[in-house]
Formats: C-alpha cells, structure tokens, sequence
C-alpha cells in the first residue's frame, strides 16, 4: 500500500516555521529528577502512581506559556501528551491513569490548544511515547492476560483522539522505538512484542490531519509516513550524542535540543545555555534546512524556569530584528565554518558571521549573481570584494558588527 504523507502545505508551513518550543511536563516533574527517573531508579508503577495523587500544577496558565513561546519567535509547541512513564497529560478515554484525575482535575492540553486558536500564531502539536513502563499490555502481558494487539489498539486509539479533539495540529512528534542494544539494556522497561503498525499509524494520521507532520525519534533514515528526519542535542550531520544518523536525507530536518542538561524538570540544574550560544544554534539549524525545537522542562507547580523564560526573550527580540533571515529561509550557498553560515530565500542570501578571525571575513562558493551587501538591520553598505565565481571577501570593522550575529544580506 501506498503510505500518506504530509501535505505540501503541511511541510512548506514547518520549513518556513523554523523554530519551536518543546515541552517534557508529567509525574515526574514532581520528583525535579528528569523524565526518565521511573526507570533510572527502578520504580515500581503501583509506587509511581502515587504521585497521580500530589499533581497539582495551579500555576500553569496556557495562555501564557503561548505567549512566552510567540515572544521568543516560536511558531509551534510540541507537549509530552504521554511519556514513557506511561501517564497521560490530557483527558483520554482509554486510560484512567490520567492528568484529569488527580488534584489538577483539568486538562493543560485542551487549554493549551484553545490558547493556540486564539492566537493563531503559534501551532500546537503533540509527542507521543511508543513505549510505555505502566500499561499492562506492554509490560505485564503475562500477569495480565492482555496481548501485544491490545497495547497497540491503545496507541493508534489515543493518538487518533489527539488528531479529532484538539483542532488543528503541527505534528506527531514519536518516540521510544530504539534498538535495545544501543541503549545497553535488557530489562523489562523495554518489552516491545511486536510492530507499531506504522503503516496503519501514520495513514491515520495523514487521514485525520493532512498538514500534520510525522515525525519517528529513531535516530534512522525515515520511514514511509515519516515527514521529518530528527536529531536530537545534534545539529544535522553531527553525532556528538552517539545515536544520531550522520547521513542527511531528503526531508524536512528538525533538531531538538535542551535549554539545560536535562528535558524534564530537574532540580539543581543550572547549566541553562547562554543566548548567545542559543542563537548560533538557530541559525546553523536553519543554515542546514532544519527547525530547532528547543526544550523546557517545567515545574511540578506548572511553571517555566526563569532562566529559561529570560533566554527565550532574548532570542526573541533578536528575532525580532533579524528574523528575515531565518523564517521561510532554505539552505545558504556560502559554505558553513566555525565563523559563518548562512541562510537563502530565492536569490537573497544572509551570511551570519558568528565568529570573528579579523575584520576580512573570506567566503567559499558564492553565487554569481551577488553585486552588492548590506547589514540586513538598517541597510548600510558592507565592503564587497568579489573573487572569481566562488569566493567573496567581506569586510565588518567593529563598529558594524552586532552583539550575537552580524547578518550581512547579498543581494544582485
């Protein structure tokens, strides 16, 4: 059978959207010891669950958090619906082990959705975790006489109520179908019995909500269904995480990376990346065709850190100004080095010198049809010395560079 893809609007709406928020926000955000801490620490479900009854995040307000993301120039969110935890952050029918009843008793994906609609300026979409530590017919087929085929009627059943109750969505965003042996573990958090049925899964999705794209954390070339090829604390092509495929395939490109050290809230984590650093990360994601969905991981009182809230501003206001060479922009001519990278839209061109040698800044393959360049923040001239077809030489003395990136726009 032929697997439905993603629209071409769907996909020409995420390339040109380029930069998105991510959201790890459960159970285990009360314990502040990271997403994972179920199975780092070996919790037993009957024990973990006892942290449905202590959720109470009274400070969350959806509208906020949207607002925060519209102001630091994010265009869509991406929220933990179910994490490998296996507790669900929104009102399903087909668990009661669920936000909806816990002292919360609301449902922060519902709100977060009508926040969306109403501004219209961020989209809102959803992770889905493929594995899960508490449901009985992943784990505990054998204590409870339930089959692989009722785990995955749980998986495609809520991933379909997430595509028909929640309006219009960015993404499915997956994860938690990795090879055993790269994770160096043989224990029963791990106990897939058998296929996903990615086929069913993503034509579902596709019927359901044909501008959503799909996108598989597996760390492999995408499958049939899958719109996006991910990379996770890596920029595409980069391997320092030690899981990531170094090849670049013909898709859409999305890099998700932390704030901190961690995705989840984790207490005592102040390693917060500086904004400086957090913009030379946009733009060598957008330099390479691909979206940074950068991640917070908020409170157990339903709060973004400060810190966090603070760089995202930041980031923001650059944006703000300089964000003409990052939205709806393609992959840049100029080849990309520790001190420049760059971005395209039609025959534009944006060179963003990072990094300073001197004040001669030397360019590798620029097109022919550039005359002329200027600092894209008021249009003043920038010394121009073209040599030969493929090689330009840029001169910025201090007094035109700017704080985190002078972007220099080529023009004919």
């Amino acid at each position: 059978m032929t697997i439905k893809q993603a629209s071409a609007q769907g996909v020409q709406w995420f390339e040109d959207a380029r930069f998105g928020m991510f959201i790890h926000w459960g159970l285990y955000s009360i314990l502040a010891r990271g997403e994972w801490v179920m199975h780092h620490e070996k919790i037993a479900p009957a024990e973990y669950e006892k942290l449905a009854g202590q959720f109470n995040p009274y400070h969350f307000n959806a509208d906020e958090w949207v607002s925060i993301a519209a102001d630091a120039g994010q265009r869509y969110m991406v929220i933990t619906s179910r994490h490998h935890d296996g507790f669900s952050m929104f009102d399903t029918a087909l668990s009661d082990y669920k936000v909806t009843n816990t002292p919360f008793k609301r449902d922060p994906l519902r709100e977060l959705a009508d926040a969306c609609a109403r501004r219209r300026d961020v989209k809102l979409g959803f992770y889905s975790s493929l594995l899960d530590w508490h449901h009985p017919a992943y784990r505990f087929r054998k204590e409870s006489g339930q089959t692989w085929a009722d785990y995955i009627a749980f998986l495609h059943g809520q991933v379909r109520e997430l595509c028909t109750q929640y309006g219009s969505i960015a993404c499915i965003w997956f994860d938690g179908d990795w090879p055993v042996q790269k994770l160096g573990t043989d224990n029963a958090y791990f106990a897939p019995g058998g296929s996903f049925e990615y086929d069913k899964l993503y034509d579902m999705i596709h019927t359901l909500q044909p501008d959503a794209m799909v996108i598989n954390n597996r760390h492999a070339e995408p499958l049939p269904g899958e719109d996006i090829q991910g990379f996770e604390q890596d920029l595409p092509g980069q391997n320092s995480a030690g899981f990531n495929a170094e090849r670049i395939y013909d898709q859409p490109l999305e890099t998700c990376m932390t704030l901190n050290d961690h995705w989840g809230a984790y207490a005592g984590d102040e390693n917060h990346k500086s904004t400086r650093h957090l913009i030379h990360t946009l733009v060598r994601a957008a330099s390479a065709g691909s979206n940074l969905l950068l991640n917070v991981g908020p409170t157990a009182l339903g709060e973004l850190l400060p810190a966090h809230v603070q760089r995202l501003r930041e980031m923001g206001a650059w944006l703000t100004l300089f964000g003409e060479s990052v939205y709806n922009t393609r992959v840049g001519a100029v080849i990309a080095s520790p001190e420049v990278v760059s971005t395209s839209k039609d025959n534009t061109h944006y060179v963003h010198v990072l990094n300073y040698v001197s004040d001669v800044v030397p360019l590798k393959i620029v097109p022919a049809s550039v005359k002329a360049a200027t600092l894209l923040r008021d249009g003043s001239p920038v010394k121009l010395e073209l040599q030969g077809d493929t090689a330009a030489l840029l001169t910025i003395p201090y007094n035109q560079r700017d704080e985190f990136d002078t972007v220099v726009k080529l023009t004919a």
